[in-house]
């Protein structure tokens, strides 16, 4: 950036949004020596920090506890008496933990040297924004303001929580309905079964979890079922009323169900209301998102996004990506690559977790033509001694030409942790071969991906 070209503007990169795309964008580029400052108007570390992922696999810890009880009986350990859960314990010291988060991400920013200005910034033309009842100009505007939760209408529907609520709820609800089929939906609606609420899942579709693989989300549905979820497929919420004993939800099916409170986990849209992008005629996509080009360029160049609002994959890592990566086209003189969004890991925290990497097996029969698939579900060692019937799903799909390991699943205890590893085996092209020739560790159940030798079918 030329010295002409930076004292023409008050900064050379104005971030919306401190979220976890917008800060690691403002601190990156701030190293190169760029003059950065960021606009929030809610909290440090955007969804994933506050309403997303920390909290979430916080409570999915203590749910899973429910079951650690029950198996340690098995193992000859007795409890004195029946384990009691405190909900207030668990809401007020996740707050705690997300006020030191909050700290931290304040204290990298300054660190970083990046002015933080408290307020919800207004793009006014392509390189000024007014926040707070000031204007500023820079060289780019990065837009970084992440998804909103989506409630549809229907009557009553004002009674619905979302996950921006959920988890800060005044009294623990004995019982609970989650609306939705993607994996916000069936995360939330194991939690709040294994911290004992009587739960329910309502979905419009056939099965919950579109897109991933259909073996995984059968094997999913059943695990559930077993653990208590009570599953109620191509049905819908048809209106909530408010009665004596809490709200009454009623099905399109005609069933009604009480409960104390219903989550609409029915999807996230670009947090985009009030920033004046339409003004300016900046385009979107046909699902609202703001249009990039692989330089993260809006169709003003000088108004940049990332993140949830251009409508990739809605992760945390996605978006710390896509950051290093805009810095690199914008703030330094060494040319980068576009960012290659194949191959990208991911975990769904229901009980038993789901991690998968690559491809579906739907997916790979359309892609790569012949393939082969090796595929294990089987009862963990652990629970041969606890009782439970929790049991584990494992599966490869290799393209059957090259031999190219292109997806791996898994349900079951820890599936996150263990796909992690393997996504690197995945995301390097591996084969087949190259998995056999890997000698495991004895006894886990992550050993069962590279002892896989017959295939399950082709």
């Amino acid at each position: 950036m030329s010295e002409t070209t930076a004292a023409q503007y008050d900064w050379d990169l104005f971030v919306i949004g401190a979220g976890s795309g917008g800060v690691r964008a403002a601190r990156t580029a701030a190293a190169t020596g760029a003059r950065v400052a960021v606009a929030e108007d809610r909290y440090l570390g955007g969804t994933c920090v506050n309403v997303g992922c920390v909290p979430k696999k916080l409570y999915s810890y203590a749910a899973h506890f429910h079951d650690a009880f029950e198996d340690a009986g098995g193992f000859g350990w007795q409890l004195a008496e029946a384990p009691r859960f405190d909900w207030a314990t668990l809401r007020d010291n996740k707050v705690g933990e997300i006020k030191r988060l909050n700290g931290i991400y304040g204290r990298l920013l300054e660190g970083a040297g990046v002015r933080l200005i408290n307020g919800r910034a207004r793009v006014i033309d392509a390189h000024t924004v007014e926040v707070a009842g000031e204007r500023h100009s820079a060289s780019k505007i990065l837009v970084a303001v992440g998804g909103w939760p989506f409630v549809p209408e229907f009557p009553g529907s004002e009674l619905a929580l979302t996950s921006n609520e959920v988890f800060d709820l005044a009294h623990f609800p004995e019982r609970f309905l989650v609306l939705g089929g993607g994996y916000i939906a069936v995360e939330f609606a194991s939690i709040f079964n294994g911290l004992g609420s009587d739960t329910h899942l309502i979905y419009r579709g056939e099965l919950f979890l579109r897109g991933f693989d259909q073996q995984v989300r059968e094997f999913t549905r059943d695990q559930m079922a077993a653990k208590g979820v009570n599953l109620h497929f191509e049905t819908n919420v048809e209106r909530i009323e408010r009665v004596e004993a809490g709200l009454a939800v009623t099905l399109t099916s005609g069933e009604v169900l009480e409960v104390d409170a219903v989550l609409a986990a029915t999807g996230r849209r670009p947090h985009l209301e009030g920033l004046g992008l339409d003004a300016l005629g900046i385009e979107l996509t046909e699902s609202g998102h703001l249009r990039v080009n692989e330089r993260f360029e809006s169709s003003l160049p000088s108004i940049l996004a990332l993140g949830d609002v251009t409508g990739g994959p809605e992760l945390t890592p996605v978006a710390l990506a896509e950051a290093m990566h805009l810095v690199a086209h914008h703030f330094s003189e060494t040319p980068t690559a576009p960012l290659d969004y194949r191959n990208i890991a991911t975990a769904v925290f229901c009980h038993p977790n789901i991690g998968t990497v690559g491809l579906s097996e739907e997916q790979a029969r359309a892609q790569c033509g012949a393939i082969r698939v090796y595929a294990t579900e089987f009862r963990p060692m652990k629970h041969t001694l606890s009782g439970s019937q929790e049991r584990c799903l494992m599966k490869l799909i290799v393209d059957d030409a090259s031999d190219v390991v292109v997806g791996a699943h898994m349900v079951g205890e820890e599936a996150g942790e263990v796909i992690q590893g393997i996504a690197i085996a995945v995301r390097a092209g591996l084969t087949k071969a190259d998995f056999d020739a890997t000698v495991g560790i004895h006894p886990t159940g992550a050993e069962e991906f590279v002892t896989l030798r017959t295939p399950t079918r082709r």
